[in-house]
Formats: structure tokens, C-alpha cells, sequence
């Protein structure tokens, strides 16, 4: 008699796994030998399928000429994998723990874990480096196929039933509504799509009392992906966790020792990735803040449409779909008799306490870590799609009645019925419902006549195939052009001849770290010195550190994102202050760029005795003019008229001098001399009026859509560019005699003799050290030159790096201890088997 327990009964069925193939001579072959990849295979194969082929309909880059990139696709992960590709190959400013490419100097190791953390990132190095964005727009189906396939092996372990179903199924989670809507475009979130059934497997070994150094490597390989969507996949782990030792069959003293092995093994995995983890950590607290609003819940019915297929609903709103089949199958998961009262109720109770979690701000900040989400608020939603199809499978693979599953599309058609005038409520989600939720049925029907009638399986197999591949890749195609139709979401090149030049005229210049080069203006992207090669300030990331933002902003640079993202500006005074030597321009052809070298300081300078600007403290040209050591502007009172919205200012300046608007509170047009140029508020930097007149008077106006907002007092400074460049060869001739960059370090030479302090062209972030004391100087890095020194060298560490390396060391050897006992165990000729016992057992 077969021993039944609280998930499963004593009823045989065909879906149960084939009989064990014998062996000539071995008998019997184990499980392990058994198993076959074909349920995994099929789910990655429909899961990448289903969503290129969405591409293919939307005539998306690489199968068409409709762009790929949108948002930070294209202006963070594309340039940061590209970045990653410098840096296996050789030809990257910096390491794995800084870049000198982007902000003047910043932090890499953050990013690096962020951004790049999806092992299949590494795809990207690969590929010839003019490809790299094709291989990062790669990296979506390869994760949403590799999540769909765990996830088949998971639902294996739940309970064991026919490759083919599983793996249907397992592609319902693939391309649920959170991977097509949300993360499609963000591989770093997608990981966490992946550690979900990962840290499922994890809990049933756990419960079986087996492989607890596998228990904590794949924690460590769901932690190592991305450490915010892992949280979530863990929290939902514990979820899985409790349910099960719930349902199964065990005593209170296995229970115990279960969460024994589960707690050690997460605590032992996590600590492995301490050495990304806690840099990350302190990064963020050091990181400029942004000003995220609290969390505020959608409302019941759009809450309830995003539950419904091949929806996509507008903004930051939930996206918790999976195919018509697995809703299906999971609404009949509560009539299926054949199940354990017991599991049903704990599995639907547990299913709908995740999901009103979503809802209630209290435990939303617990799903994101204590923080407000800047985005999305609903980015754990891919939680709930796997619990969906974990009722569809159990459900399945009990054998649901046709009554009971017809029931279920019926209450779907209802349910749709009743959401349909929800916001932007889409216009594929009715054929998903009616048409493939009809087929879903109909194939469901059919497999269950096939349990007398063999040869309908396979048709019920096709069938069901076809279903979730064609509905998905409409869902897909569907929230692909929906999205497109939001300003923030449309989509821009990533490579193009245009862009191509670019970057050849970057290198046409490259003098580093003799100099700076600046990418100039415009960008194709808000990280373009890292996708160029360039080391000018632009620089976007969610780690850009408070310090940058504090010596950037007060010297006229423009950012947005709340201070996380800087560009350029084209100033000759900052150029000598950041050591800027070569600027790229656009030609005077369409995607043509040019290219221009000035003297530049070197990047360590000397500074002797103090210096004030005699003009306004709180002028940007003030602020320069102290960071350079000398005079160089000249600022005049400005005379304002005009209106609110058309504003008018003149000031009177040296003929000849160039002329110089700054004015970060004003959005609109600004017109000078029969020119017009684009104002931005805070994204607009200093910028070039041209050169002043022989009559000396600086006329500008402006026509501004900001109310009640003006230039302020000194928007205009006047450059003596003679003075400048007097400045500047003062700077070269006491500066550095030789300046040397390694990968997150700087050695400079300086002439004999010399004294004062020496100022780096580096702001002055967290975890630079020096062979001196490291004092602030207006932002930047600076040390007092020590009596008879003629080096200076400093060094960057991500602070938390050796309490992670310590930690990750402590854990490796507790995980190699524990596999070497275990491995000495099963040597001794008296040990046990120590094979698993109770339902789901099994792969």
C-alpha cells in the first residue's frame, strides 16, 4: 500500500511519472538517471519563443527598425554592460571597484552588483562590443526562459506529474504579467524571476533533509543576481517554507530541524554575497537622496484587472497576470476534492494573504526592504504569478473535473465582465479570455478524456502549447506597444552610425590620464562616458553619491533624478578645473562629430595660500572662480523687465569677453543675439551666450513656463579667456609632473620642492585614502603636501568591502567544512542512504 500524505491521496492517475526503466544489469535505474531535461527544455523554449516572437511582431530592433531601448535600458544598462565589456577586455578606466569613465571618479562595485549582476550579463562580452546592446536585449528571454524552466523543475519537486504539463506551466510563470510588463526591459530584476522557484527547490531539500550546501549556494546565486529582487524571492521562499511544513506530513522534531537547515543555509548564502552586499548597502545610504512618495494603494478594481490576461494597465500599476491556463487551472485549485483539505486551504489562504500584502503599505515596505520604491510600487507582483501557478499545477496535477474548470472560466468571464471599464483596460484582454481561455478549457477537456482515450493526449499537449505560446506573445506585443505610448517609455537607438562616430571621435582624442576627454553634447544616453570612453561628468546611477551631488551642482553642472544623474557643460573654466583637455562636438553634417584639444591642467594641481572670489558667494562663476584659484569672470548686475512668462535681462561686460547664462529655476526658451537656445530648469548647466559685442551689452531674453520663478541675481558671467589661460599655465607649471591611474588608483609626481596642498580632480566620495591625510576642498579631493614629498598616491575602497570579504570567508569555510563532512559521511561503509521521504520527494 502506498503511504498517502496531506498533499496528495492514494489515487493512481496518468499523471503520475512513467514506470522506472530497467537497466540490463543495474535493474531499476535511480531518479537521478531518470531524470530528463525535457520539461525545462520545453518551457525555455516556449517562454523565449513566445516573447521574440513578440518582437518580431512589433518589428523590434534586431527584427525591425522599431528601437529596443526605452528608459534605463537605454540609458543605464547599456552603457554599463558595455562598461563591463571595457573591463574584461582590457580597455576599461578602472576595475570592478571604481571607473574613472562618469562623474568624474566614482564607485563601480555598486553598479557592478546592480546593474550587472544577472549572470547572464556576461552574454555581453561575448559579442564584438558594437553588439553589446543586442546581447543585453538578449539577456530578457534567456532569464525569462531560464525561470520558466526552474520553475518546471520546482513544481517537480511539489509533486511529480508529466514533463510536458509541467513545463507548460512553468512557462505561465515565465511570461507572467510582471516579466512582460515590468522587468522586460530591466535584466538585473529578471534574476529575481529566476530565484524564486530556485529558493523553492532550496525549501524542499531543506524539508527532505538534504543538500544543505546546495541550500546555500543557491541562495548565494539568487543574492548574487540582484540583491532587491532576491529579498522579495526569499521573503516568498519563507512563505513556501511555511506552507509546506503545514501540509506535509512531519513531526514537530522535523519541522525544527527543517528550519534549522533552511535558516543556516540562507544565513551562510547571504554572507557569501556580503562582499557585494554590504558595499552596496552603505553606497546607498551615502547616495544622493531622491524624494519617493509614499505608497499609495491602487484602487480595488484596477487592482483586481491586473489579474487579468494580456492586461497592461498604465503607470506604476500592478501586473500580476499569467495565461488563461494557469488562471484556470488555479481557480479550480479549491474544487479539486482530490487534494487535501488541509493543502487547499492552506495553499488558497497563504495565496491571498501574499496578495493583499500588495495593498496594505505596511507589508509593501517590508516587500521592498523598508524603503519607498522609487517606480513601480508593485514590483514583487512576480511573488503572486508563481503562487498562481503553483495552484494550477497542483490542481493539474490532480486531475481537476471538467465541471469544476469550466466553472473557473466562466467566473473569468465574469470577472472580466465586471473590470472592463477599468482604466485603459486592454484591448487584447478579451480575446485572451474568451479565445484562449476557451481553448484552455478545451484542452483541458480533452486531457481528461485521455485518461481512456491515449491517443487525445497529445492533442491536449498541442493544444495547450499553443495556447500560452500564442496568447503570451500577444500579451507581450500588446504591453510592448502600450508602453511605447508613455513619454518616459519611448524607445531610442543604441547603436547607429551616429552613434558609431561618436565613439571614433572619443578615441580620436583619448589623452587619459594626461586628460580628460568630455563626450560632449547631446547624449545618446545619460551614461555616455561610459558607453564612450569618455571621462567627462555625465554619469547616472542610483549609487551617485551625495558628495558628488554637493561639488557638482553648486559649480553649474546640470543633473535631473533628484541629483542621481549629471551632465555636461560646455565651460571652459570647469574644463581646466576637472582637467578636461579634448571636447567632441557635432559636425556640421548629420551624424558627423568633430573634435577640439586645449591646454588642460594636469589631474593633481598645486594650490599655495588661500583664495576668495571677490565676486557674490552665491554665484555659480563665484564658485568656480574658488575651485581654480583665481579670477577669471567678471559678473555684472543684471536689469530685469518683461512679463512673468517673458522675461528680459541686459548687463554691460568687456567687449570681446564671452559671455556665460546660468539660471537652473527657469524652463523654456531663452533668445540672445537672434539665437535661441533650450532652458531645462536644473537639467540646463552653465551655458555659452557667445562672444559680448563691441558695445559691451548682454541681451537675453526668456520666455519661461516656470511661474513665479526668475534668473536670480547673477545669472550672467563675462570670462576674461586671457586670464584663464594665465591661470591655467600656472596650474600646469606647479601641478603634477606625471600622473599615473590604476584600476582605483592615482600617483602623482609632483616638482621638487613643491608645498601647499594638492587638489585631485576627483570629488570627494567615500573610500579614497591617501599617503596623506584626505581633506575636502570645495567638493574635491585634496591633501597638505608632507615636507620633502614629491609623490602623492591615493587609493579607492568601497567601504564595507573588507567586513564583506571577512564575512564571505567565514561562510566558504563553514560551506566547504560542512561538504567535506558530508563527503567523508557517505564514504564510511556503514552510512546510510539518506534519501528523502515524504510526498515530493522526488524530482
Amino acid at each position: 500500500m502506498r503511504t498517502v500524505t496531506s498533499e496528495t491521496t492514494a489515487t493512481d492517475g496518468p499523471v503520475l511519472p512513467s514506470p522506472r526503466r530497467r537497466h540490463p544489469r543495474l535493474g531499476r535505474l535511480p531518479d537521478r538517471l531518470r531524470a530528463r531535461p525535457y520539461g525545462p527544455l520545453l518551457a525555455f523554449l516556449i517562454t523565449s519563443a513566445a516573447f521574440c516572437s513578440a518582437w518580431v511582431a512589433r518589428g523590434t530592433f534586431p527584427f525591425g527598425n522599431t528601437g529596443r531601448a526605452i528608459n534605463d535600458q537605454a540609458n543605464q544598462y547599456v552603457p554599463f554592460h558595455r562598461a563591463l565589456w571595457d573591463l574584461v577586455h582590457g580597455q576599461a578606466a578602472g576595475d570592478v571597484l571604481f571607473t574613472w569613465r562618469g562623474g568624474f571618479g566614482q564607485q563601480f562595485l555598486s553598479d557592478y552588483y546592480t546593474y550587472l549582476g544577472n549572470p547572464f550579463s556576461w552574454l555581453a562580452v561575448l559579442v564584438p562590443r558594437a553588439h553589446v546592446d543586442l546581447a543585453v536585449f538578449a539577456i530578457t528571454p534567456v532569464t525569462m526562459g531560464t525561470a520558466a524552466a526552474v520553475m518546471t523543475v520546482y513544481l517537480g519537486k511539489l509533486h511529480p506529474g508529466p514533463w510536458w504539463q509541467r513545463g507548460v506551466l512553468g512557462a505561465c510563470y515565465g511570461l507572467c504579467g510582471w516579466a512582460l510588463s515590468d522587468a522586460s526591459y530591466i535584466p538585473m530584476w529578471l534574476w529575481g524571476l529566476v530565484a524564486l522557484p530556485l529558493l523553492g527547490i532550496a525549501v524542499e531539500w531543506c524539508l527532505e533533509e538534504r543538500r544543505w550546501p546546495g541550500v546555500a549556494l543557491f541562495v548565494a546565486l539568487a543574492w548574487f543576481g540582484n540583491f532587491y529582487t532576491a529579498m522579495m524571492a526569499t521573503m516568498a521562499a519563507c512563505v513556501l517554507l511555511a506552507i509546506r511544513l503545514i501540509t506535509r506530513d512531519m513531526t514537530g522534531r522535523q519541522r525544527l530541524r527543517a528550519l534549522w537547515r533552511a535558516s543556516t543555509a540562507a544565513g551562510t548564502g547571504i554572507l557569501l554575497t556580503l562582499p557585494l552586499l554590504l558595499p552596496s548597502f552603505l553606497s546607498s545610504g551615502s547616495a544622493q537622496p531622491t524624494q519617493a512618495g509614499a505608497f499609495e494603494p491602487v484602487r480595488i478594481e484596477l487592482f483586481l484587472a491586473g489579474m487579468l490576461p494580456a492586461t497592461h494597465l498604465w503607470g506604476g500599476r500592478p501586473r500580476l497576470y499569467v495565461a488563461s491556463l494557469g488562471l484556470i487551472l488555479a481557480g479550480s485549485f479549491l474544487f479539486n476534492a482530490a487534494i487535501a483539505r488541509r493543502t487547499r486551504l492552506v495553499w488558497a489562504a497563504a495565496t491571498l494573504l501574499v496578495v493583499a500584502s500588495f495593498q496594505f503599505p505596511p507589508t509593501q515596505y517590508v516587500w521592498h526592504g523598508l524603503a519607498v520604491p522609487n517606480g513601480n510600487p508593485y514590483r514583487e507582483a512576480f511573488v503572486f504569478s508563481g503562487m498562481v501557478v503553483v495552484l494550477a499545477w497542483l490542481a493539474l496535477a490532480h486531475r481537476p473535473r471538467p465541471l469544476h474548470l469550466a466553472l473557473t472560466a466562466a467566473l473569468l468571464v465574469a470577472a472580466t465582465f465586471v473590470l472592463r471599464r477599468a482604466d485603459d483596460f486592454g484591448g487584447w484582454t478579451w480575446p485572451a479570455v474568451l479565445v484562449g481561455g476557451g481553448v484552455s478549457l478545451l484542452a483541458l477537456v480533452i486531457l481528461a478524456l485521455g485518461e481512456k482515450r491515449r491517443y487525445l493526449i497529445p492533442v491536449a499537449a498541442v493544444l495547450m502549447v499553443g495556447v500560452v505560446f500564442a496568447e503570451s506573445t500577444v500579451a507581450a506585443a500588446s504591453a510592448d506597444a502600450r508602453r511605447s505610448r508613455e513619454r518616459w517609455a519611448k524607445p531610442v537607438a543604441t547603436s547607429n552610425g551616429s552613434i558609431n562616430a561618436h565613439f571614433d571621435a572619443v578615441r580620436q582624442v583619448d589623452g587619459w590620464p594626461a586628460y580628460r576627454t568630455d563626450s560632449g553634447a547631446p547624449q545618446s544616453s545619460y551614461n555616455d562616458a561610459l558607453a564612450l570612453r569618455a571621462e567627462g561628468p555625465q554619469y547616472y546611477s542610483s549609487y551617485l553619491p551625495e558628495a558628488t551631488y554637493q561639488a557638482l551642482e553648486p559649480l553649474g553642472y546640470g543633473f535631473k533624478n533628484d541629483g542621481r544623474t549629471f551632465f555636461g557643460a560646455d565651460n571652459p573654466v570647469l574644463d581646466a578645473i576637472f582637467s578636461i583637455g579634448a571636447r567632441v562636438r557635432p559636425g556640421a553634417a548629420p551624424h558627423t562629430w568633430t573634435h577640439e584639444k586645449f591646454p588642460a591642467p594636469p589631474l593633481v594641481t598645486v594650490r599655495t595660500g588661500s583664495y576668495a572670489s571677490p565676486h557674490p558667494a552665491d554665484s555659480v562663476y563665484a564658485r568656480q572662480e574658488n575651485l581654480l584659484g583665481a579670477t577669471v569672470y567678471q559678473v555684472p548686475q543684471v536689469t530685469r523687465g518683461g512679463t512673468a512668462t517673458e522675461q528680459t535681462y541686459a548687463a554691460q561686460c568687456t567687449p570681446g569677453s564671452e559671455a556665460y547664462w546660468f539660471s537652473p529655476e527657469l524652463y523654456g526658451t531663452l533668445t540672445t543675439g537672434g539665437a535661441q537656445k533650450p532652458l531645462e530648469d536644473r537639467m540646463t548647466g552653465v551655458i555659452s551666450l557667445g562672444k559680448v559685442p563691441a558695445d559691451g551689452e548682454v541681451a537675453v531674453a526668456v520666455r519661461t513656463r516656470t511661474e513665479g520663478a526668475t534668473a536670480g541675481e547673477h545669472p550672467v558671467g563675462c570670462l576674461d579667456r586671457a586670464a584663464l589661460d594665465t591661470a591655467i599655465t600656472s596650474l600646469k607649471s606647479t601641478g603634477a609632473t606625471r600622473v599615473t591611474a590604476g584600476g582605483h588608483s592615482i600617483e602623482a609626481t609632483l616638482p621638487k620642492g613643491a608645498t601647499g596642498t594638492a587638489v585631485f580632480a576627483m570629488t570627494d566620495v567615500p573610500g579614497w585614502q591617501c599617503t596623506a591625510p584626505v581633506r575636502n576642498f570645495h567638493g574635491l579631493v585634496a591633501t597638505d603636501i608632507p615636507a620633502g614629498t614629491d609623490k602623492l598616491s591615493c587609493t579607492f575602497t568601497p567601504k564595507g568591502l573588507r567586513p564583506g570579504l571577512a564575512a564571505a570567508a567565514l561562510a566558504l569555510l563553514t560551506l566547504t567544512a560542512v561538504t567535506v563532512a558530508g563527503l567523508r559521511r557517505r564514504r564510511r561503509p556503514d552510512a546510510g542512504t539518506g534519501t528523502g521521504t515524504g510526498a515530493g520527494a522526488g524530482a
